[in-house]
């Protein structure tokens, strides 16, 4: 959906009143047909009062006049500027005293959390997830004290969590995709749901934890968080699921540990466990599904586990006092009267110190510097680069859920994985290097991209680009495991070969689905749409979750790997590596390097639509003039399902798509789906949606579609 803020509030006892701003950009300020489903929604939701009586699927919305207790305003959308004062936006809001729900969701409010959010004495929901709110959170939001659900997640929030133990009402909590830490918060202990994931948490499990006795859900994964798993922690009485992945404990699990009856999913995947794993986890015969690979248990399948040299190396790593700290104390044992030297030998350094900041500082300005988007000194600029980046779902700004530490190997382990290099193991050959098959040290399939560098003046610029490959891991992304590069014999400080360890999907494509009669019959509607979505959820990862985003990905149907779930994987993506464009960078201004990026991503967003194109009609597309035959079909159905006239489904829309389909779509599900392939392949680039307002739409699309999953015919006319 497009630009649109909601805001529904209460006055009583006299009226309701309610004040619907729907920033569309839109010509003519109309509303999109979504928008339109979505107030007739609010209708249904609100049980028809008066004021709504009249509303139907004719009604022109935008040009209803306004009453006492009902207005709709439809303008032209805008991005937050510089100009955005959340201060001022807070003060407005807390007017509303007696406010109970706040949500206030992807709408790229930025900015440092007001303290004056305590004003809303009576409420009871408040959530501001994915925006890019800073600095640490108000400690004057605890005394909230009606609230039951807390959304922050996927912020840009750092230092300590307030103290939320005085919060009685509280049953939900989401704080992931944060930079909160390192301590761990002290909650309420009447807390259902509790989601800490993805912050910098670098402690050890409070035993308060225990007298949360109402904990249902705890994740606590991609943190920091060490020492031993407390044995507690399994048998809160009603705790159903548990994610403790991607942290740093260590040690071995009680044997004796007793679980709830209720759990029916522990993840412990990705620590520094070892010994056995304890029966209650462990025991297929019950009804709990377990996860423990990337640690060291010993009765587990070697190959998700692994070797106990590995964790002898990273735990010594963990314990080892930090070379600096060291020197400093032993600095301060030296004999006083050897002062002096040392102050000026100290000198002398820090004016060589500073000398080589100022040099380093003044090359670095001139390269590219790729890095993850979680600084609050960027907020702005990150703002006003990329288009529509405020919507940025919570699954995009959970990157690195579920995958193994990032790991830089060697030459010899490259060496090994494919068997030097053996051809057999060739898998491509290309301009982008050679992509081999591999096999690690504990049995599991990789590919390795071998890129060798040719020009020694792109030296420093690579140095940059490494950077950016620990962040290039997604669910929806063919994700990046390490790397390794080697160096010249005659210059070692020159890189000449840069080896990229890539996860291993099976290289059935969607393209190999579709071709194929018998795998196409597979791909329901409802899977289609999944793939769907997790090929927009890649798309929207590079554009976004990158700065600067990367673009130009190369989006076809023979790059978008299924894995034996038929999860979506995109490969074949843009990695930055550098070049001479990259070099000459700095000559461009600001605006040609914005109207290049904005190429690029228009350029993904009309390749997206092409596979949406594919999905939709289960045919494969092999030029431009079938494109636009069969992009003018979609269109032609797409009016003719807006005609009054027409009192069922349009017979064009479900003639162009695969009629393998037909028997597992809601309509309503393939009109939005038609919708959006015909907006991305749009002739003029600035009118193809944004990757967020794809994703959006698609998951309305499932969303209409989930009822026929669950059973239910939701066929209806329109």
């Amino acid at each position: 959906m497009r630009n649109v803020l909601v805001s529904l509030y209460y006055l009583f006892p006299v009226i309701i009143t309610m004040i619907l701003v729907l920033l569309t950009p839109i010509p003519s300020a109309q509303l999109t047909p979504s928008e339109n489903r979505i107030l007739l929604h609010v209708q249904k939701l609100l049980e028809y009062p008066q004021v709504l009586q009249e509303w139907n699927n004719f009604t022109y919305f935008c040009s209803l006049p306004p009453l006492p207790s009902l207005n709709i305003v439809c303008s032209n959308g805008h991005t937050l500027s510089k100009r955005f004062s959340i201060e001022s936006f807070c003060t407005v809001l807390t007017k509303l005293s007696n406010l109970k729900v706040l949500s206030l969701v992807s709408l790229g409010l930025w900015g440092p959390l007001p303290s004056k959010i305590n004003r809303f004495w009576f409420l009871e929901v408040l959530n501001i997830s994915s925006n890019f709110i800073y600095g640490e959170i108000t400690p004057s939001i605890s005394s909230l004290k009606n609230l039951r659900s807390l959304v922050l997640a996927d912020n840009l929030f750092n230092g300590s969590a307030p103290d939320l133990e005085r919060l009685d009402s509280l049953e939900e909590l989401k704080l992931g995709g944060n930079k909160l830490g390192p301590e761990f918060p002290l909650l309420s202990k009447n807390l259902v749901r509790v989601i800490l994931s993805n912050n910098s948490l670098r402690c050890r499990i409070p035993p308060q934890l225990m007298h949360v006795y109402k904990l249902q859900l705890l994740d606590i994964s991609s943190n920091a968080i060490f020492g031993n798993v407390p044995s507690y922690i399994f048998s809160i009485p009603f705790l159903k699921y548990l994610n403790l992945s991607a942290n740093q404990f260590s040690g071995s699990l009680s044997v004796n540990v007793s679980c709830s009856s209720a759990l029916t999913l522990v993840d412990i995947s990705h620590n520094l466990l070892v010994g056995t794993l304890p029966s209650c986890i462990g025991s297929k015969a019950l009804n709990r599904t377990t996860r423990c690979s990337g640690n060291c248990l010993s009765n587990r399948s070697l190959n998700d586990q692994y070797p106990s040299s590995y964790f002898q190396k990273v735990e010594a790593l963990a314990v080892k006092p930090s070379p600096k700290w060291q020197k400093r104390k032993s600095e301060m044992q030296l004999d006083v009267k050897l002062g002096i030297v040392y102050v000026g030998i100290a000198g002398l350094l820090l004016v060589l110190l500073i000398l080589c900041i100022f040099r380093k500082f003044k090359a670095e300005k001139a390269d590219v510097n790729y890095k993850i988007d979680t600084s609050a000194a960027d907020v702005r600029a990150y703002q006003r680069s990329n288009i529509n980046a405020r919507h940025v779902p919570p699954a995009m700004r959970q990157p690195f859920l579920g995958f193994p530490p990032y790991y830089i190997f060697s030459s010899e382990e490259i060496e090994d994985a494919t068997n030097n290099f053996d051809p057999s193991n060739l898998i491509a050959d290309g301009s982008e290097g050679q992509l081999y098959n591999g096999w690690l040290i504990n049995g599991s399939m990789v590919m390795v991209n071998r890129v060798k560098l040719k020009q020694k003046c792109l030296h420093k610029n690579s140095i940059e680009c490494l950077k950016v490959l620990p962040y290039l891991r997604h669910g929806h992304l063919v994700s990046i495991l390490g790397h390794c590069v080697t160096t010249q014999q005659d210059r070692p400080q020159m890189i000449s070969t840069i080896f990229i360890v890539f996860e291993h999907v099976s290289n059935v494509s969607l393209r190999d689905y579709l071709a194929d009669g018998t795998k196409r019959e597979m791909l329901k509607w409802p899977q289609r749409m999944a793939i769907s979505i997790g090929i927009a959820s890649g798309i929207q990862f590079l554009h976004t979750r990158v700065r600067p985003g990367i673009f130009g990905n190369n989006i076809k149907i023979v790059n978008i790997l299924l894995d034996d779930t038929l999860n979506a994987k995109v490969s074949g993506y843009s990695i930055p590596w550098p070049s001479k464009k990259t070099l000459h960078r700095k000559k461009l201004c600001d605006q040609q390097m914005g109207s290049t990026s904005k190429k690029a991503e228009k350029e993904d967003i009309y390749q997206f639509g092409v596979i949406l194109l594919e999905v939709i009609t289960g045919k494969l597309i092999t030029s431009s003039r079938k494109v636009e035959e069969l992009k003018d079909e979609l269109q032609k159905g797409l009016l003719e399902a807006a005609s009054p006239s027409l009192r069922g489904a349009s017979p064009i829309l479900w003639g162009v798509a695969d009629f393998l389909i037909r028997e597992t779509c809601v309509y309503e599900s393939l009109r939005t789906a038609v919708q959006i392939a015909a907006n991305c392949l749009s002739k003029d680039p600035s009118n193809r949606p944004s990757i967020e307002d794809i994703l959006w739409n698609l998951q309305y699309s499932m969303q209409v579609q989930e009822p026929r999953i669950s059973g239910v015919n939701l066929f209806t006319k329109v």
